[in-house]
C-alpha cells in the first residue's frame, strides 16, 4: 500500500473507537438520532480513509501500470470500486 500508513491507521482507529461508542450507545438505549449521527460520523471517517487509499493507488499503482502498458486491469479495478462507492 502506497498511502500514508500513519494517516490511514489513525483514521481507522478513530472509526473503531466511534464504533465502540456506538455499540455502548445502543446498549444504553440512547436516543436514536444521536446514534444515527454517530454512525454518519463514522462513515465519514471511513470514506476519508478510503479516498486516501484510492488516491495513493491512482498516484502510484495506476500510474505505474500506464507506464508499463498494463493499464486495462487497473482501470477495471478503479471502475469496480467507483461502482461500489456510488451504490453506498
Amino acid at each position: 500500500m502506497k498511502a500514508d500508513r500513519e494517516q490511514i491507521t489513525r483514521l481507522l482507529k478513530t472509526a473503531r473507537g466511534q464504533l465502540d461508542g456506538i455499540l455502548r450507545m445502543v446498549g444504553e438505549d440512547r436516543y436514536c438520532i444521536d446514534i444515527s449521527n454517530q454512525i454518519l460520523a463514522t462513515e465519514s471517517v471511513l470514506r476519508r480513509a478510503n479516498r486516501e487509499i484510492i488516491r495513493a493507488h491512482m498516484a502510484n499503482c495506476v500510474k505505474d501500470a500506464f507506464r508499463s502498458g498494463e493499464e486495462d486491469q487497473k482501470i477495471e479495478e478503479i471502475l469496480a470500486v467507483m461502482d461500489k462507492m456510488a451504490r453506498g
